[in-house]
């Protein structure tokens, strides 16, 4: 379950995943599979050589993209999702969900 993001946000994440950008957006989200985490950080780009070549820099397995609904991403939970936004400078955009 995905909450703690507006309408906005989530258009502004698909429209720069649709350009072939790298999109970042983090959510609130509950999962039984992970009781420890609160949050997740989906990093898409519909252009899947790019998206594939920035994910080998943080060891994210190709098989990792989930290919749905348009919107090729990875997940990131955990502390490989707090390594990867503190080295890409977003932190702040992850501090309201820790």
């Amino acid at each position: 379950m995905a909450f703690g993001i507006n309408r906005s946000q989530l258009k502004k994440w698909k429209s720069e995943v649709e350009a072939g950008q790298i999109a970042f957006i983090t959510h609130f989200w509950l999962d039984p599979r992970f009781p420890h985490e609160k949050s997740v950080t989906k990093v898409g780009c519909k252009d899947l050589q790019k998206l594939i070549k920035w994910g080998s820099k943080y060891g994210l397995e190709t098989e990792w993209i989930h290919e749905r609904d348009a919107y090729p991403h990875f997940d990131l939970i955990g502390d490989k999702q707090r390594t990867i936004m503190e080295q890409e400078g977003r932190m702040n955009e992850l501090q309201k969900f820790l």
